[in-house]
C-alpha cells in the first residue's frame, strides 16, 4: 500500500516594505494614532476608510474599515490591530486579523478571501528620523504565504503609504 505524502506547507516569506516621507518623525507617527489620518490613507487607492476606532495601547485592539468603490462592489472589508507592544516614536508590533463590523475576528475564507490569506498575521511598524524634517517608514507583515495574496499585500500597502504622502504633502 502506497502512503500518501503529506501536503507541503506553502513557503512564506516577510513582506518588508520601507518608504522615506518628506515629514517630521512626529507625523508620521501621528498617522498611525489619529484616527482621522488613518481614514485618509487605509485603503488601497480608491478605497475609501469609514470607520477607524483607535484604541492605541498596547492590548488595545483598533477596528478599521476599507470600502471598497462602487465598480469593486462597494463592500465594507473590516480589520483589527491588537497591540502587543508600543515604543513611542520607535515602532508599534501589532497582530492584524480580518473581522466584522463588531470587531470580532472573522475566518477570511468566509469573507471569500483564498485559503491562502493568513489569520494573526504579527506586523511590525519601525519608524527612523532622518533629520531635516524626514521620516523613514518601514512595515513587516511576518510569515505570509508566498503567492497572489501576498502580492496583493504588498500592492495594497504601497498604496496606502501613497495616500499617506499625500496627506503629508497637505500640511
Amino acid at each position: 500500500m502506497k502512503k500518501n505524502k503529506p501536503a507541503l506547507a506553502p513557503k512564506k516569506r516577510d513582506l518588508v516594505i520601507t518608504r522615506g516621507f518628506d515629514a517630521p518623525l512626529k507625523t508620521v507617527w501621528q498617522a498611525w494614532v489619529d484616527p482621522e489620518i488613518v481614514k485618509q490613507w487605509w485603503g488601497p487607492e480608491g478605497f475609501t476608510c469609514p470607520v477607524a476606532n483607535i484604541d492605541f495601547r498596547e492590548g488595545g485592539i483598533s477596528l478599521v474599515c476599507m470600502r471598497a468603490p462602487k465598480e469593486f462592489g462597494g463592500q465594507d472589508m473590516y480589520s483589527t490591530w491588537e497591540y502587543k507592544k508600543i515604543v513611542p516614536m520607535e515602532r508599534i508590533e501589532y497582530i492584524h486579523n480580518l473581522a466584522d463590523k463588531d470587531g470580532n475576528k472573522a475566518d477570511p475564507v468566509k469573507l471569500g478571501m483564498p485559503a491562502a490569506f493568513p489569520q494573526d498575521l504579527r506586523n511590525l511598524v519601525t519608524f527612523k528620523e532622518l533629520g531635516d524634517g524626514k521620516t523613514e517608514l518601514t512595515v513587516t507583515e511576518y510569515d505570509w504565504p508566498v503567492g497572489q495574496m501576498m502580492e496583493m499585500s504588498k500592492m495594497g500597502m504601497e498604496q496606502c503609504l501613497d495616500k499617506m504622502a499625500t496627506v503629508f504633502a497637505k500640511h
